[in-house]
């Protein structure tokens, strides 16, 4: 519930960035994406790790080991869903396959995520 919680105020703000970047900036697909995960990412790590998973480690490894578990869950996450709704939606505009794929890429992150946070990034050595 915590994680949700974290989740919720990141998703919000994260999700802004991303379509504002993306739909009134003209930035790019991938651009945008990853501008609402370096934003989100900061306030995530502070607080998953102190509110949500309790971690006591300091020095820079959790910081590391979180820092890859964003990297991947993201390359995986927007990296599936963009070819996955370039093909669904192939009759539609780039621009709705690409809005599309950047919330099914949100949704892939936040399972993926979890899992990395909590069995990798945070998980007590």
């Amino acid at each position: 519930m915590k994680f949700v919680m974290v989740g919720v105020v990141n998703t919000f703000v994260g999700t802004t960035i991303m379509f504002v970047f993306y739909n009134v900036l003209g930035l790019s697909y991938w651009v945008s994406s990853a501008s609402n995960y370096f934003f989100g990412s900061i306030c995530s790590y502070i607080l998953n790790k102190h509110f949500t998973f309790h971690n006591t480690e300091h020095g820079w490894k959790p910081l590391m080991r979180f820092t890859l578990n964003i990297l991947t869950c993201y390359l995986l996450a927007y990296g599936i869903a963009k070819p996955v709704m370039h093909y669904i939606l192939s009759g539609y505009t780039v621009s709705i396959q690409e809005n599309v794929s950047m919330l099914l890429g949100m949704s892939l992150f936040i399972v993926f995520n979890y899992l990395g946070q909590r069995f990798f990034a945070f998980k007590q050595r």
